[in-house]
C-alpha cells in the first residue's frame, strides 16, 4: 500500500479519534460550551468536575479498551484464517467472566479486575493445551476448543448466577459491559495493552506471511507453532487488560478489523495500528450514545446492535463464496 496514502490514512483517524474524545467529553445532560472546555475557562466547579473527573477518564478509557480489542481482533483473524475470529474465541471474555464471578462471590470486589485479567489469560492458556496435539497446533482444533470452552467457562458463569444471592446484578452488570465507573486511576492500567499491540506491529510481517498458510510460512524460516503460541499470548493479554476495566464488550474486535481491511488491504503493517484508531473511534461513539441519548445503557448492548447484524452479514457472505 502506497506510504503516504497508509500515513493518511493513520492521521485523519488519530484527528478522528481525538474529535470523537472532545466531543464525548462535552455532550451529555449537562451541555458544556466547547470554547469554554478548551480554553480552561470553566467557572462553574460542578461542570469542572463532570468534564475533568468524569468524561474525560471514561472517553479515554473507552478509546483504550476499544484500540486494544481490536488489535487483538485483527490479529487473531490471521492467526485464525477465520474472518469470523475475534478475541473472544479463546473464551478470553468467558473466562475473565468466571473469574469476576469467583471474586464477587468470595466478596472481593477490589479484586475484580485482577480475577478478570487472570481469568482471560488463563482461558487462553487452557484453550492452547486443549487445542495441541503432538506440539502441532491447526488453526481448526484451536477455534473449536476456544468455542467449546467459552461455553463450558459460560455455563460456569450461569451456576455463579444462580449462586450469588444478592451479588447477581454486579456480576450482570459486568457481563453487560460498561464504563461507567472507569476513572483516572484506570488509565495507567489500560495504556500497558499499548505494550502488547506494539509487539503486535512489530510482528506485522509474521502475520503477513502467516496469512498465507502454514506451509508458506514454514518455508519462509518462520516456526508457525511458536508464533502462533507468542501472539495468541499477546492479543490474550490486551482482551484480559481491557475487560478487566470495562467487562464484556463483544464485537468491536471484530468489526473495527473488517472496517479497516476494506480501506487499508490486508498489510497488516498498516492495518494493525489503523484497527487501533478505528476500535477507539467506535467504542467512544458507542459510550457517548450510550451515556447521552439511552440512559445509560451498558455499552456491551450498544456494541452489540450494531455488531450482531455485521456478524451475519458475514457469515451469510462466507456462504455465498
Amino acid at each position: 500500500m502506497n506510504t503516504i496514502r497508509s500515513s493518511l490514512i493513520l492521521i485523519a483517524l488519530g484527528c478522528a479519534v481525538l474529535i470523537a474524545v472532545l466531543i464525548s467529553v462535552i455532550t451529555g445532560p449537562v451541555q458544556v460550551s466547547i470554547i469554554d472546555f478548551l480554553t480552561g475557562t470553566l467557572t462553574d466547579k460542578t461542570h469542572y468536575q463532570i468534564l475533568f473527573d468524569i468524561r474525560l477518564p471514561r472517553a479515554i478509557a473507552a478509546a483504550l479498551v476499544g484500540a486494544g480489542l481490536a488489535c487483538a481482533g485483527a490479529a487473531m483473524q490471521t492467526l485464525f484464517r477465520n474472518d469470523l475470529a475475534d478475541p473472544y474465541t479463546l473464551g478470553t471474555s468467558a473466562g475473565g467472566a468466571v473469574g469476576v464471578s469467583l471474586a464477587i462471590i468470595a466478596g472481593m470486589a477490589l479484586l475484580v479486575p485482577v480475577a478478570a485479567f487472570f481469568g482471560a489469560i488463563g482461558s487462553a492458556f487452557l484453550v492452547y493445551i486443549l487445542a495441541a496435539q503432538n506440539r502441532h497446533i491447526s488453526t481448526g482444533n484451536l477455534l473449536l476448543t476456544g468455542i467449546a470452552v467459552s461455553m463450558f467457562f459460560s455455563s460456569v458463569v450461569s451456576v455463579c448466577l444462580v449462586f450469588s444471592g444478592n451479588n447477581m446484578h454486579q456480576i450482570m452488570f459486568w457481563l453487560m459491559g460498561g464504563l461507567w465507573n472507569a476513572s483516572w486511576a484506570d488509565i495507567p492500567l489500560l495504556l500497558i495493552t499499548l505494550i502488547p499491540a506494539g509487539i503486535l506491529i512489530l510482528f506485522s510481517r509474521d502475520l503477513n506471511i502467516m496469512s498465507c498458510g502454514e506451509a508458506e510460512t514454514r518455508t519462509l524460516g518462520i516456526d508457525p507453532e511458536k508464533t502462533k503460541i507468542l501472539l495468541l499470548g499477546v492479543s490474550a493479554g490486551i482482551t484480559g487488560l481491557a475487560v478487566s476495566v470495562s467487562g464484556s464488550i463483544g464485537f468491536i474486535g471484530l468489526v473495527a478489523p473488517h472496517i479497516m481491511r476494506i480501506i487499508t488491504g490486508p498489510d497488516h503493517r498498516i492495518l494493525i495500528p489503523a484497527s487501533l484508531g478505528c476500535g477507539a473511534l467506535l467504542l467512544i461513539c458507542a459510550d457517548t450514545v450510550s451515556r447521552t441519548w439511552l440512559g445509560d445503557l451498558p455499552v456491551g448492548i450498544v456494541t452489540a446492535f450494531f455488531g450482531a447484524p455485521f456478524f451475519l452479514m458475514l457469515i451469510r457472505r462466507r456462504s455465498d463464496l
